[in-house]
């Protein structure tokens, strides 16, 4: 099909691929693009991780800071999620504070720490109502092409398994938390959502992994976050078409395939970067 007929009417042309059961790019409809992950590439972070999901690349540093616990808190830590959108990674986003999708990609971000529970806060307390480990994680997209969710959930992921805390103490006498670089242990990771997104398109077929042009032509979105134990962390769906009890059952299916796809890149990049 010529391009000109892709320009002028591009759902007309998706919809004769996906009558064939395939995409303009070759993938079948519930095919994932080829997903790389790199640990550990930031140094001057506690934790990072780079992902790319087709053109879509994703960076993740997890900076820790040590706080006093908030007061009705006492024994918890804090995990602050902040993902960005720069004007450099696609031309539909602004310089500036950040908008309408990085906000809710942050919050949704949050939303899954927070329901898979994943790291649980009381394990970032090193003194009941002294100390807590504070960790920013900083989530930021280098090139935009679709699919935010799904990458930033796996970059968010591979960089707390990559981070190692140093030991920390109270010194009785002093009141003073002492630090000891050379003790470090990894976080403690419970578990291990992963983030499976759908693009709908005219109300009834699903594909998985959108593309940006594929999200812009979709009649809506899904995202379905499960984690280890094929549990459902959350379902994320922002408006749009709605969807039949079978074909979200199709959907949480496919997310659980995906999981163990997902966790093997992790376990296996992890298992490179570990001394013997």
């Amino acid at each position: 099909l010529s391009l000109c007929f892709r320009t002028v009417e591009p759902l007309e042309y998706y919809r004769r691929f996906l009558k064939e059961n395939c995409r303009p790019d070759g993938r079948e409809l519930g095919e994932f693009r080829a997903t790389t992950v790199n640990i550990g590439s930031i140094t001057t972070a506690d934790g990072s991780a780079l992902v790319k999901l087709g053109n879509t690349t994703v960076i993740c540093g997890v900076k820790a800071e040590l706080a006093a616990p908030a007061a009705d808190s006492a024994n918890k830590g804090y995990i602050v999620p902040n993902v960005e959108l720069p004007s450099l990674c696609s031309e539909r986003f602004r310089s500036g504070p950040p908008g309408e999708e990085a906000q809710a990609a942050s919050q949704f971000i949050a939303d899954v720490i927070e329901n898979s529970q994943m790291i649980v806060k009381e394990d970032l307390c090193i003194a009941n109502g002294k100390l807590a480990w504070v960790l920013y994680c900083d989530i930021i997209c280098l090139d935009y092409d679709g699919n935010l969710l799904d990458a930033s959930v796996f970059a968010l992921l591979a960089a707390l398994k990559n981070v190692q805390l140093p030991s920390v103490s109270i010194n009785e006498e002093t009141g003073l938390s002492e630090v000891n670089l050379k003790q470090k242990t990894p976080l403690i990771i419970r578990k291990h959502p992963v983030a499976t997104s759908f693009a709908v398109f005219d109300d009834t077929l699903l594909i998985v992994d959108p593309t940006a042009e594929e999200e812009d032509l979709a009649t809506g979105t899904i995202t379905i976050v499960t984690d280890e134990e094929g549990r459902l962390c959350s379902v994320h769906k922002p408006g749009g078409s709605p969807l039949t009890g079978a074909k979200l059952q199709d959907c949480i299916t496919r997310a659980i395939t995906r999981h163990k796809e997902v966790k093997k890149l992790i376990d296996k990049v992890i298992k490179s970067i570990t001394p013997e």
